[in-house]
């Protein structure tokens, strides 16, 4: 256990995960945030996979409290943020780590259904997340808010629905930055590249219907560092230096996790 977010408490959304035989980035980020000394309040759409989150936290000495919510409905976004001031007292993190791509298709087979599913979830969600949180922040004079976006957003993909919502998440990112900074908050994006996540894995090898281990290789490939995908620690990490102190410095910044995919792009 560390002392890295000692004192902190932090709204993780997203804090579930897809089944899988990996961990996600939610999980893998609630976990070490528990263990760097936060109190974490454990939001997604899924109660049953926070509690798992939660009870791996608790099993660890850690301190984890679980509401289930959708984020795309501003009134549980503002009743999760409350439910964390109540418990607590103050909300210093903000993880937005909601992120969806099922359902994308290029811009002539994409469903109008399915690109404001994603657009939703991937970009209204985190708004209206922080919409709630920034009064609490505002009224302490600091916080941190974290949006988990992708490369994706800078990056050729096929996803358009996708990637247009991770690119408007960096442009929020930015727009938030700027608003907040002179009330103490920070706001910065992380944007992991290829990982062996299982929404990833999972969701490509059903889509393409082949075998996990043959979507891990393809994948690989295509990395520089080493041609070896991330995990959802690298993910993690990351997001702790940014949450704690040691970024007090650090906002607006848009910061790939990729293992050098970025740098193909120029």
């Amino acid at each position: 256990m560390g002392e890295r977010l000692q004192g902190k408490v932090a709204i993780i959304t997203g804090a579930g995960q897809t089944p899988g035989e990996t961990i996600g980035n939610g999980r893998a980020t609630a976990l070490l945030f528990a263990r760097e000394g936060a109190q974490v309040l454990l939001v997604d759409r899924r109660g049953d996979s926070a509690q798992d989150t939660a009870d791996l936290i608790r099993a660890e000495g850690g301190v984890a409290e679980v509401f289930e919510a959708d984020i795309t409905s501003e009134t549980a976004c503002a009743a999760f943020v409350a439910a964390a001031v109540e418990r607590f007292g103050r909300v210093d993190i903000l993880h937005n780590n909601v992120g969806i791509g099922a359902g994308d298709a290029g811009p002539t087979s994409l469903t109008e259904a399915n690109w404001h599913r994603i657009m939703d979830v991937n970009l209204t969600g985190p708004w209206l997340a922080a919409k709630h949180v920034l009064p609490v922040m505002r009224a302490q004079e600091s916080g941190v808010i974290t949006n988990i976006s992708s490369v994706a957003a800078i990056a050729s993909t096929p996803m358009i629905a996708y990637k247009v919502s991770k690119a408007g998440l960096n442009a929020l990112t930015q727009a938030l930055a700027n608003s907040s900074a002179r009330f103490g908050i920070r706001v910065n994006a992380i944007m992991p590249g290829l990982m062996d996540t299982p929404m990833a894995i999972e969701g490509f090898a059903a889509q393409r219907g082949v075998s996990r281990d043959q979507v891990r290789q393809d994948r690989a490939r295509q990395v520089p560092l080493q041609r070896r995908q991330g995990s959802a620690w690298d993910t993690a990490y990351a997001s702790l230096f940014l949450a704690s102190d040691e970024a007090a410095y650090i906002t607006g910044v848009l910061l790939p996790v990729d293992g050098g995919l970025h740098v193909q792009v120029g």
